[in-house]
């Protein structure tokens, strides 16, 4: 493919030689004309392992060269990468000036040149900003077919971005309805790389960079912690990361239900007493608890916005095939759905009120001493022929449910619970 890169940077750099490697033509374009004589040389611009030998190799193979003249780049490919960069204002606010600067540039010489041309924005921007270019700057081209758009993020590490480039970790590819990009291009993004839509595509890079620097800061608290404690915090994080089925896993990375039970909430509490104890300020740890009831709190109200009259509350433990009450979120939202005066009714099958014990008896003996009143083993007359249905938990399948929906219900997905879309009922996700 004859591909021009726009912004000879870190990311615009490494994918020109990447790019070359694999027998692609490379044409670089920026404003600079160092980094333009650099990447034209076969020089490098930046400290990175292994980039210098390929963009060496490249510029004596012909496979690249670099200029300042946009129009003389566009003219000779046929896809244009946008890398440039996207700093923070002053106010924290994304500064997309560059990334408009460039693509309106593009847009420009694709309205008066004889061919269509292929945009491929790699710059990081936040959700949203593809479509506001596509409407500000590119709509006639997108519209003719002249133009295609995708967003094709990077997560290129420095110090092993080549090596990323050739093994990526992550690979996602943003086009406008999540529809497969064109063949012509697997060249380019990888036979195999998923299609989601323009603001998915770019809302994972954000979520993979506050992931990781989460990551970062979780170990650091610990780390002090521990310290204080006489605990050398390296090797608990060797020992945590050998749980692959909970740590490094998709477990507990999935949207929906706030946190609850006997365990997290009460450990978190201590180990953020234990930090203030010894004097260390923890902000992330100790931002866990109000974060969960922030969430709690907007699943309580969008709750309340849902419901009209009847409610039905599919599950009320903290977690699927328990009957652990403690903290669970599902008994503050009865709660307040009661103190609404709601007519509510709890389907829970793992529930026997006769089994409770401990500290968990003594959570709904304080909480809802009337819980009794309110669980039924008659789904269908809980749920009559409309209301409000809060899918908590998958406490009963979906094929003895569904005869019971009607149109008049409006489901509430909690936990994430897709069949649900399937049924005749308004749909709701909380998270999605």
């Amino acid at each position: 493919m004859k591909v021009s890169i726009f912004g000879l940077g870190y990311v615009g750099a490494v994918t020109a030689g990447c790019l070359t490697k694999v027998g692609h033509t490379v044409v670089g374009v920026d404003v600079q004309a160092e980094k333009v004589e650099s990447i034209a040389s076969g020089v490098s611009p930046i400290i990175e392992p292994e980039l210098d030998g390929l963009l060496a190799e490249a510029a004596k193979n012909g496979l690249l060269s670099a200029t300042q003249n946009h129009e003389q780049a566009i003219e000779t490919t046929d896809v244009s990468l946008v890398c440039v960069g996207t700093p923070s204002a002053e106010n924290g606010e994304l500064n997309l000036q560059f990334v408009r600067q460039v693509t309106g540039q593009i847009a420009d010489k694709v309205r008066v040149s004889g061919k269509s041309h292929d945009l491929v924005l790699r710059s990081t921007m936040l959700p949203g900003s593809t479509q506001k270019i596509a409407t500000d700057l590119l709509a006639d081209l997108l519209e003719s077919g002249k133009l295609r758009l995708f967003f094709y993020p990077e997560f290129l590490r420095e110090g092993t971005a080549v090596a990323d480039f050739d093994d990526p970790s992550l690979v996602v590819v943003g086009t406008h309805d999540g529809s497969a990009f064109p063949n012509e291009l697997s060249p380019l993004f990888g036979a195999d790389a998923p299609s989601v839509n323009w603001p998915s595509a770019e809302m994972v890079k954000y979520a993979c960079n506050a992931f990781h620097a989460t990551k970062v800061t979780f170990a650091n608290e610990i780390g002090r912690i521990g310290k204080n404690m006489g605990v050398d915090s390296r090797s608990v994080m060797r020992l945590l990361c050998q749980d692959t089925r909970l740590n490094l896993s998709p477990y507990y990375l999935r949207p929906g239900n706030p946190f609850g039970g006997s365990c997290l909430p009460k450990d978190v509490r201590a180990l953020t007493h234990e930090g203030r104890r010894g004097g260390e300020e923890l902000p992330l740890l100790e931002s866990l608890l109000p974060s969960n009831e922030a969430h709690l709190a907007k699943l309580i109200e969008l709750t309340k916005r849902l419901a009209k009259d009847r409610v039905t509350l599919l599950g009320l433990s903290f977690k699927s095939d328990t009957d652990d009450l403690r903290e669970s979120p599902m008994v503050e939202v009865a709660q307040h759905l009661l103190g609404r005066g709601f007519e509510l009714s709890i389907y829970d099958p793992q529930l026997n009120l006769a089994k409770l014990i401990g500290t968990n008896k003594r959570v709904i003996d304080e909480k809802m001493p009337h819980l009794a009143t309110l669980l039924t083993g008659d789904l269908g007359a809980a749920l009559g022929q409309s209301g409000l249905v809060i899918a908590a938990q998958k406490c009963i399948d979906l094929e003895t449910l569904r005869p019971l929906i009607t149109t008049e219900h409006t489901l509430l997905d909690v936990n994430g619970w897709p069949e649900l879309r399937d049924l005749p009922a308004h749909y709701e996700g909380f998270c999605w």
